[in-house]
């Protein structure tokens, strides 16, 4: 079975893939058996580093995609 598609090149914001990659990283590198849940506290220590005043890491990959 094929599904058609449309050529659309869809573009996520920047920094977007970086900070996924960090996610997924961090993923096979840690195995958890909750990944959603683990996403959740990942994504929250990145949060309050960020309001901790230290890097944003959106920001910063957003410069690597450039």
């Amino acid at each position: 079975m094929s599904i058609a598609s449309a050529n659309t090149n869809m573009r996520g914001p920047a920094g977007f893939r970086n900070l996924l990659e960090g996610l997924a990283r961090e993923v096979l590198r840690e195995q958890p058996t909750d990944v959603v849940a683990f996403a959740a506290q990942y994504f929250q220590k990145l949060l309050e580093q960020r309001e901790a005043g230290g890097v944003d890491p959106v920001a910063w990959g957003a410069m690597l995609e450039d």
